[in-house]
Parts: C-alpha cells; sequence; structure tokens
C-alpha cells in the first residue's frame, strides 16, 4: 500500500502539497478517480478518492476513515546527542520511526561535536519513514535543548540513562517493559561523569546496552528495539 501525507483536512476532502501531489500524479501516475490511502499522522487512516488529480495540488475525497491504526501500547521518547555527521542522526530517526517511537530529543552535552541541526530535514525524514513503514503516527521532533535543562523536566514514566561507566545498572530483559520510557544517548565521547551524576540524581537510572561500545545511532536503535521487543 502506498501512503500520503498531510494535515490540510477540510470537511471531507483532503489537500496534497506540492511534494506529495507531484509524487502521485507523476511518478505514481494515479488519475481522477483512482483510490488512495493517507494518514493525519494522528492516528487516522483515510481511504481516499483521487477528485481532481494536479501535480501541484491534489483533492482527495474522504470515502472511509479508520481510527488508532496501529497504535501502540507504550510510549517512547529517546533524547539523543547530535552525532558529528548529521547522516548517522538522520539514520537514527529513520529507523527509529520504523521501529515506532513518539518523541526525539536531540540534547546538547558538553562532548557534543554538533551543536546546531536541520529539523526540517530531520523531520522530512520522519513522514517519509512513517509513510515507508506504513504507520499513521508521527513522532515528534524537539528543539534540541543543553542536557543539564532537560533532565530536570517532568516526565511521568520510566528514566534511563545509558553510558559506559562503570556501575551497576538494569538490564533490557525481563521484567524491562516500561508503559512509558525516557531514554537518554549520550554524545560519541560519552556523558562526563558530572552529566551522569545529575541525571541519576534526577532519578535517571543506568540502563545497559549490552557489552559493546556503540555509536550513538546505534546505541539510541538498540536502546527503541529493547523497549519495542519488551512489547512484542
Amino acid at each position: 500500500m502506498q501512503l500520503f501525507y498531510s494535515t490540510r483536512i477540510e470537511y471531507d476532502n483532503i489537500l496534497l502539497d506540492e511534494e506529495e501531489s507531484r509524487h502521485c500524479v507523476k511518478v505514481l501516475r494515479l488519475r481522477q478517480g483512482d483510490t488512495l490511502y493517507l494518514t493525519d499522522g494522528k492516528g487516522n487512516l483515510y481511504r481516499c478518492v483521487l477528485a481532481k488529480a494536479d501535480p501541484a495540488r491534489c483533492v482527495l475525497e474522504i470515502e472511509d476513515t479508520q481510527k488508532e491504526v496501529g497504535r501502540r501500547n507504550y510510549y517512547l521518547h529517546i533524547a539523543i546527542a547530535p552525532t558529528k555527521n548529521a547522516d548517522r542522526l538522520e539514520w537514527f530517526v529513520e529507523k527509529a520511526v520504523e521501529a515506532g517511537i513518539d518523541r526525539i530529543t536531540p540534547i546538547i552535552c558538553d562532548r557534543s561535536e554538533r551543536k546546531h541541526l536541520r529539523l526540517d530535514r530531520l523531520r522530512h525524514i520522519a513522514v517519509s519513514a512513517m509513510k515507508q513503514s506504513i504507520k499513521t503516527y508521527l513522532p515528534e521532533i524537539m528543539e534540541p535543548v543543553d542536557l543539564g535543562n532537560f533532565v530536570t523536566q517532568e516526565f511521568n514514566g520510566e528514566k534511563y540513562i545509558c553510558h559506559c561507566m562503570e556501575g551497576e545498572k538494569v538490564a533490557p530483559s525481563h521484567p524491562f517493559k516500561p508503559a512509558s520510557a525516557l531514554i537518554l544517548i549520550g554524545p560519541e565521547g560519552d556523558f562526563t561523569i558530572k552529566e551522569a551524576e545529575l541525571a541519576t540524581a534526577q532519578g535517571f537510572l543506568p540502563l545497559t546496552l549490552g557489552p559493546s561500545r556503540l555509536r550513538t545511532e546505534t546505541a539510541g536503535l538498540a536502546a527503541c528495539m529493547a523497549v519495542y521487543l519488551a512489547h512484542c
């Protein structure tokens, strides 16, 4: 199934932006009267008929609506330090959306080598990954925030921090099955001791992802998959 995305819903009609319209008409060669499926990223799946096949702005008529399609039974928020190479963070965003995630927040740490991000590009990648994996929920990509400010924010759920330091850690195995989880993933040089202590003081539990030293984006995906698999 080819899935389209739009939030421009007016009564029983949906408008596609220019990029989606061009893909619909020029690439897929859909014509007036054809059936297609669309999501608004909020859990709704619409079966539509193409009422106006315009490569600049297609108009769809809604025939059927399904709500909460593919809704998961857990909430996952991963706060991850931006990688030095932007494409690695983009890879993480793509794969995390495919697996299932609700929110991604870039966190700026003492050892962060990248502090400025193209959020528009990350959000575009998230939309593409949502459509490719036939999901109806679009994760939030938040503005970057300093770690010190982030860890003091309230979160209604279980909080974890992944780091490479010695000490007792929670393992992502039974009975690890958080209904709502926030997981911190540090930069390529890891969190500093001061940052780890600050997070721990705010109630974040050290979480192990195994004996291997993982890249930032790999650790992020491993954490995402640990929660995902715990709920399968």
